[in-house]
């Protein structure tokens, strides 16, 4: 994949090329110039020695040379050897080497917002709310004179040809094809911190999957593989309703209707998220959404969760870059892994503190 010597110095993002141990083979110069680090200082080295990240790398990388295929994570903090805090997307993907072995994988960092330490993410973030907030304001005053030209069409088509009706009609469906485009930006500036309490997340994964089955994916088989043994989720459960009603939406488009969804949820030890207040976050408990469509298109698969990107033709951009958000406010984390046949979400949460739990 990126066995010449060449090829890999040249590449335009920080990279690190593992071995099948887990060890750091080599990093590039642009990995060297982001991690403020040099190659020969992480050459041997397991990566959780020099660096420390709010996913589990190792099991990650487990689950890359296990598939044959590349795993995207969105949103993870990264904390440099200097103790600098920067939050990333990550790719890591199988990576072929020229003797043959297919242990190898690379990971390949994407700076988020442009920032160079978590103070800089947050006022980031800040200013992208801001943003969002103008967004919301203006879709608002443009979806009323919207409503007014579609009631005028609607108006004169009455007293049309049926050959000119196909123009009021045109004018009708595109001004209702924008108004769900308002309303989902109107959607994605609800800046609503979550309110949080402890849910049962099966609970909420069947008003999901009812609300598909009568709606957006009739058609589609919908199986379950639920831990009966999980405990509460610590988290707001109409705005995680959304979360897993978007990716629904996501794997019912991707299969055409006509395909298979998995919800899958377990619980895995060992995951933690670096908070802005210096703490960490267990995320133990898992839920996984899986559909066997083709996957992901590889041209946008490591941005899919940025606003304005799809795969679609006429698609929004915003479904997944609102999971993001809302999971992003919750503290918790996503993760896809991608490849024809079969596209999983990962969703991790919190678990609801002992106080709360119902029953205890």
């Amino acid at each position: 994949m990126i066995s010449d010597a060449s090829l890999w110095a040249a590449l335009p993002v920080p990279a690190i090329e593992l071995d099948g141990a887990g060890l750091v083979v080599r990093l590039n110069g642009a990995g060297e110039a982001f991690l403020n680090s040099s190659e020969r200082s992480f050459r041997g080295a397991k990566l959780s020695t020099k660096l420390t990240l709010s996913i589990d790398i190792e099991g990650a990388q487990d689950r890359v040379r296990n598939s044959k295929g590349p795993y995207y994570v969105d949103g993870a903090k990264l904390t440099l050897p200097s103790g600098m805090v920067r939050e990333v997307n990550l790719q890591i993907a199988p990576l072929a080497t020229t003797d043959g072995r297919d242990d190898h994988v690379v990971i390949l960092f994407q700076p988020r917002h442009g920032a160079e330490h978590l103070g800089l993410v947050q006022g980031s973030k800040a200013a992208a709310r801001q943003a969002i907030g103008m967004a919301e304001m203006l879709a608002h005053e443009i979806k009323n004179p919207l409503a007014g030209i579609t009631g005028a069409a609607q108006l004169l088509s009455m007293t049309l040809s049926a050959e000119d009706q196909e123009m009021t009609d045109l004018i009708v469906a595109e001004s209702r094809r924008v108004v769900a485009l308002l309303d989902q930006v109107e959607q994605f500036g609800d800046l609503r911190p979550p309110a949080r309490t402890a849910v049962n997340i099966h609970d909420i994964l069947d008003r999901a999957r009812a609300t598909a089955q009568v709606g957006f994916a009739p058609g589609m088989d919908i199986l379950e593989r639920y831990d009966p043994s999980l405990p509460d989720v610590w988290v707001d459960g109409d705005q995680l309703q959304q979360v897993f009603l978007n990716l629904l939406k996501n794997a019912a488009q991707a299969c055409s209707g006509a395909g298979k969804i998995e919800l899958h949820t377990f619980y895995e030890t060992g995951l933690k998220l670096h908070l802005p207040d210096g703490g960490l976050a267990s995320l133990p408990l898992q839920v996984e959404i899986i559909d066997n469509g083709p996957g992901l298109p590889a041209d946008i698969a490591d941005q899919v969760f940025d606003p304005f990107v799809s795969g679609r033709e006429n698609g929004t951009g915003l479904g997944l870059a609102l999971v993001s958000k809302i999971l992003s406010d919750h503290d918790a984390l996503i993760a896809v892994d991608s490849r024809p046949g079969r596209t999983a979400f990962r969703i991790s949460l919190p678990i609801a503190p002992a106080p709360h739990r119902k029953g205890d």
